[in-house]
């Protein structure tokens, strides 16, 4: 059966994604102050493309493993109003396709040049409070009855 391996790697690249988000949001912005101005705005930039780099091919990963995982309970997904379990996995999947919003919307403001330093902060806030609700409700689905 593919489901378990289908978990595991769905797990790992979401703790890969979270993990990223976390060290961006909590720790790079705090420490980026203590960085003077001429490196700070390097590091930055070798931080970003990295993240961006990894993050693609995280999100591909974690995606399409949800995607299977999906296709796995299609059928409590058909009446998602039944259990507790088809609806916490239909919220998780919206907050999952608002993550997918969140990047098209950061891709637009890359494209028009205006994302400021406030929007990206924003926007990985907001992406990785999705995150965290999302793994609240992975959790959730299994014990709320």
């Amino acid at each position: 059966m593919l489901y378990p391996y289908l978990l595991v790697i769905h797990l790992l690249a979401a703790i890969a994604f979270i993990g990223t988000l976390f060290f961006e949001v909590f720790i790079w912005y705090s420490a980026r102050r203590q960085v003077p101005d001429a490196a700070q705005a390097a590091a930055d930039q070798a931080i970003a493309t990295r993240s961006r780099k990894v993050l693609h091919a995280v999100v591909l990963v974690l995606y399409g493993a949800g995607i299977g995982l999906a296709w796995h309970h299609r059928g409590a997904l058909g009446q998602p109003l039944a259990s507790s379990f088809a609806s916490l996995l239909s919220l998780k999947i919206i907050l999952a396709l608002s993550i997918i919003g969140h990047y098209l919307l950061l891709a637009y403001w890359l494209q028009r040049g205006r994302l400021s330093e406030t929007r990206a902060r924003w926007i990985r806030c907001s992406i990785l409070g999705h995150m965290l609700l999302i793994v609240i409700l992975a959790k959730a689905m299994f014990y709320w009855h």
